[in-house]
């Protein structure tokens, strides 16, 4: 497994949270464990149906999800299913793309994670013109229906 697809948990902060459709179709089954986490230094907004993770050193920014420990035997498969869903490509020009980041659980904890973060073209029209949910929860500020 090349450096690009350790087999770091998934920070998850939109459909792929747990009740939410994404996540039984692509990580249901596949877990091994699931807890609260926060990506601090990141802002959320709202996508058309889903949302995006955007750098924001504002002070207080923060996104509110989910850390995903997925089974050593099931990953190769999620890793693939997750960049697929997030339109994430080799070259970084996808809809999203996937970088490895600290987040922090319920506990304290610090730990690498992967995290989907709105890829190149959708951050420069975010930060153009703004979506922010300021709570930061996509589960409280949005919907998880669609995506």
């Amino acid at each position: 497994m090349s450096a690009s697809e350790e087999a770091l948990p998934f920070f998850v902060y939109g459909t792929l949270r747990s009740g939410g459709r994404n996540h039984a179709v692509h990580l249901a089954g596949r877990c091994a464990d699931v807890r609260p986490a926060v990506l601090e230094g990141a802002a959320l907004h709202e996508g058309p149906g889903f949302p995006y993770a955007v750098p924001d050193p504002a002070p207080g920014r923060r996104i509110v999800g989910e850390l995903v420990t997925v089974r050593p035997g099931a990953y190769a498969g999620a890793l693939e299913a997750l960049d697929r869903l997030e339109d994430c490509r080799a070259d970084g020009t996808g809809l999203y793309v996937r970088r490895r980041m600290a987040v922090r659980t319920a506990t304290g904890e610090r730990r690498a994670a992967w995290v989907y973060l709105a890829g190149p073209g959708a951050e420069a029209r975010l930060r153009e013109h703004p979506a922010l949910i300021e709570s930061g929860d996509w589960g409280a500020g949005g919907g998880q229906t669609a995506r």
